[in-house]
């Protein structure tokens, strides 16, 4: 069953404190989830009020709507 779920986040969650930081993905795009791998670069380039619809690999946007 597909979801569509609403992500306001643009940047990783920063968990501290460990031998080195851990970031957690919080715009949904990372192909590593939990895990960011700065896919979240693309989530920075949305315009604000607009919903995106990414295709299953998370990599390009299949549709734009206003968001509701």
């Amino acid at each position: 069953m597909a979801r569509l779920i609403r992500h306001e986040a643009d940047g990783p969650i920063k968990i501290d404190p460990q031998d080195k930081p851990v970031f957690i993905c919080a715009c949904g795009l990372s192909q590593n989830l939990p895990h960011c791998d700065g896919s979240h670069s693309a989530a920075r380039k949305e315009e604000g009020g607009k919903c995106y619809v990414y295709d299953k690999s998370r990599c390009n946007v299949v549709e734009t709507r206003d968001d509701d």
